[in-house]
């Protein structure tokens, strides 16, 4: 007959306790630490342990909110622009309004000065009387508009200009002095602020190609 073997128990682990009975526990040196309540997070935030990659759904919205500001932005920009255009045309019209009001009642005088001249009575009144009458009439419009700004252009005896002349025909020089230079003034150019508004009709002195020439020729015996 065989013999049974004999099962040995376990010795029971008996619980330590303090003076009083309570149970004290005891910790293994191999049980394994407890892990830190902040954990590093997989996007390296080592304080707070949360992670810096933005969701794509909040990373939609605040896109979204982001072009909304930056389109209100542009569309107020845009309007303020257009009403700062529109009121830079109405206020430049309005200038030239004044202007030009203010050049018509300058003119005021020299008009009634004129209409008084054409008012004259041909069979009592002198040729002379008619034009000095036109010639105070003429100086006072100059006198207006130099006012403004305007001068004459051409001037017998100038140099020739191309650029405040034109050139309508030539007349002989006098001498090599004068050669290049207005011989007469067929009609007066003017001049705005230094800005050409018409060229002078003038004809240029030049030398005679033919001088002495008399047309005549000697006769032979």
């Amino acid at each position: 007959m065989r013999k049974k073997k004999r099962q040995t128990a376990e010795p029971e682990q008996v619980q330590p306790t303090d003076g009083e009975g309570v149970p004290i526990e005891v910790h293994s040196e191999h049980e394994a630490e407890p892990a830190p309540l902040h954990a590093e997070g997989p996007a390296g935030n080592e304080e707070h342990g949360t992670q810096l990659v933005e969701p794509p759904e909040e990373a939609v919205r605040r896109l979204h909110e982001e072009l909304d500001t930056v389109n209100d932005r542009y569309l107020r920009l845009a309007a303020d622009f257009d009403n700062f255009r529109k009121r830079v045309a109405r206020d430049r019209t309005e200038l030239m309004a004044r202007a030009q009001g203010d050049l018509m009642k300058r003119m005021l005088d020299a008009m009634d000065d004129l209409a008084r001249v054409a008012a004259f009575d041909a069979d009592e009144v002198s040729v002379k009387d008619v034009v000095n009458g036109v010639q105070m009439v003429e100086r006072k419009f100059l006198q207006e508009l130099e006012a403004q700004g305007l001068e004459r252009v051409g001037v017998d005896g100038e140099p020739f200009d191309p650029n405040h002349h034109e050139a309508v025909g030539t007349l002989p020089a006098a001498d090599d002095a004068s050669e290049g230079t207005v011989g007469a003034v067929i009609q007066c150019g003017f001049r705005l602020n230094g800005v050409l508004l018409r060229p002078a009709r003038v004809m240029v002195l030049v030398a005679d190609e033919n001088p002495g020439d008399d047309g005549g020729g000697s006769a032979e015996a």
